[in-house]
């Protein structure tokens, strides 16, 4: 069914509008997802912050495509922004920057221009090993507490206070302490270095 407030288009249609400078195109990913790899035209503004940092862009009679992982964060972000510029064009890259790999176009990784880019050496972005190794430790908090250890719900309750706090202050010990996890250095031979950037304001 088709959207009245933004399009969904392909990854080549957007390249080749990007290409002629007839758009501008936002990265609505979380900074170390965009610093691990990024499309050359993209600029990151998180989904979070696109209520505010978007009332700063001038769009200058341009389209404006919103891209993500694999497309879903990218229409929430046109949905969110129509509201401030309704005479705005708004386009969504449908499948996001997956889309855009899959169609053989180019992106910037931690180690330079590539195709199959990847995050910290694994290939899976710090917020996501964050978000794996959180979920098991409180998975296995609730399995200790069902055994009829009580302390097992209570340290599951806390492990999801720290991940509110960190989410709150865009503060999170885990993340830095996983950049430093040997296989989020394997991947990184060109010296680049694979840090998490905070929110852009």
């Amino acid at each position: 069914m088709t959207n009245p407030n933004f399009e969904n288009i392909s990854a080549t249609q957007a390249h080749e509008w990007l290409k002629t400078g007839q758009a501008i195109l936002i990265d609505v990913r979380e900074p170390d997802e965009f610093k691990a790899e990024h499309i050359a035209y993209a600029t990151s503004i998180p989904l979070q912050s696109v209520p505010q940092t978007m009332s700063l862009i001038d769009p200058a009679g341009k389209k404006v495509i919103f891209q993500c992982l694999k497309g879903r964060r990218g229409e929430s972000a046109c949905e969110i922004f129509k509201p401030q510029s309704p005479a705005t064009p708004l386009y969504n890259i449908a499948g996001g920057i997956t889309a855009w790999k899959e169609a053989g176009l180019p992106v910037i990784t931690a180690g330079g221009v590539g195709n199959a880019g990847a995050s910290c050496g694994c290939g899976v972005p710090i917020f996501r090993q964050v978000q794996m190794v959180v979920g098991l430790v409180i998975a296995a908090f609730v399995a200790l507490g069902y055994m009829g250890f009580t302390i097992g719900f209570a340290l599951a309750g806390l492990a999801g206070i720290l991940l509110f706090i960190a989410g709150a202050t865009g503060f999170c010990a885990l993340a830095m302490a996983l950049m430093h996890a040997p296989w989020n250095k394997s991947g990184n031979k060109s010296g680049a270095s694979c840090s998490i950037s905070p929110p852009q304001k």
